[in-house]
């Protein structure tokens, strides 16, 4: 399995340093060129969700990420991620790629002062540290996605079958039990 970390803007790195923890191969998907056949499944990184939708439009990139997105690639998003991936934004006025039927709400645990940590239950893996930056969580879900995590009874994770979003960024403890996660349902797929 050949990951492709988008490497745009934002966390990135964290999500690469993961990766080589568990001895996974990636690619950084900086142009279009990069996101070739050999990439099997996609990692949107946290980071600002207006800049990096429209560095995918000014790279070519959006238009092939979100076809191959339609067409089933499995895709985890983190924070921005799941922004990108979200079929509806409550506070914005569009949607990006349009993955997953859930409503998203950006920065809704404040600014950048108000970041935190806190260690909540994941289906399915039990508690795992949780780190939130300007996050955004989920006001609602449609057919097909099942919610993974929750902290303060908001949902901070979901999954449909292809797609994983967290509303925190697991990449930046050193538990990789998330990571893990998203690459057995990956393989499914592949």
């Amino acid at each position: 399995m050949k990951v492709g970390v988008l490497a745009l803007q934002g966390g990135f790195a964290e999500h690469i340093a993961a990766l080589n923890r568990l001895n996974v191969p990636y690619v950084e998907i900086r142009k279009k060129a990069d996101f070739d056949d050999t990439v099997d499944v996609l990692i949107l990184p946290g980071g600002e969700s207006t800049v990096i939708g429209k560095l995918l439009h000014q790279t070519g990139l959006f238009l092939p990420i979100q076809e191959r997105i339609q067409n089933g690639m499995p895709v985890w998003g983190t924070c921005a991620g799941l922004i990108l991936l979200a079929n509806r934004i409550s506070n914005e006025k569009h949607a990006y790629l349009k993955g997953i039927d859930l409503t998203a709400c950006r920065n809704a645990y404040g600014r950048q002062l108000g970041s935190f940590e806190t260690q909540e239950e994941f289906r399915g893996i039990g508690i795992v540290p949780m780190t939130f930056i300007r996050a955004p969580y989920i006001e609602s879900i449609g057919e097909g996605v099942t919610p993974l995590s929750f902290f303060d009874r908001k949902i901070t994770a979901a999954e449909n079958d292809t797609i994983l979003v967290t509303a925190y960024h697991p990449e930046l403890t050193d538990d990789t039990r998330v990571l893990e996660y998203f690459l057995r349902k990956a393989e499914k797929f592949i």
